[in-house]
């Protein structure tokens, strides 16, 4: 069964730091290139940050960039998103995404809530 589980998520002050994770399993998560994809209250989903397969390259959408560090471990099968000097606009449901390189197939994960406020 494929999976992709997110964890990390909570409540936290504006400026502060979280770590999202994100698991997979049930296919060969080092062949696939994931993203994070964020929607808030209200709003559509926003592309956040995407990495390749092989980790060699990343990029960020302008809102997020020099704040979100994309990072993987294919080793643990696993996509992490550092977000620091959090926002009161970054409150969302983050979602990873993975995306095979060969058949395009796509696998979301069920999200979990980043809530910034004081």
């Amino acid at each position: 069964e494929v999976q992709l589980v997110e964890s990390g998520g909570g409540l936290v002050q504006p400026g502060g730091s979280l770590r999202l994770s994100c698991a997979a399993s049930g296919f060969t998560f080092r062949n696939y290139d994931v993203t994070w994809v964020r929607q808030a209250p209200g709003k559509g989903p926003e592309w956040v940050s995407g990495i390749a397969a092989g980790g060699g390259y990343t990029n960020y959408a302008d809102s997020v960039k020099g704040r979100f560090t994309i990072s993987r471990d294919n080793a643990k099968n696993t996509l992490y998103l550092q977000m620091n000097s959090l926002q009161p606009e970054d409150t969302a449901v983050y979602y990873c995404s993975a995306t095979s390189r060969s058949t395009l197939e796509r696998f979301w994960g069920q999200g979990t809530l980043v809530t910034v406020s004081s």
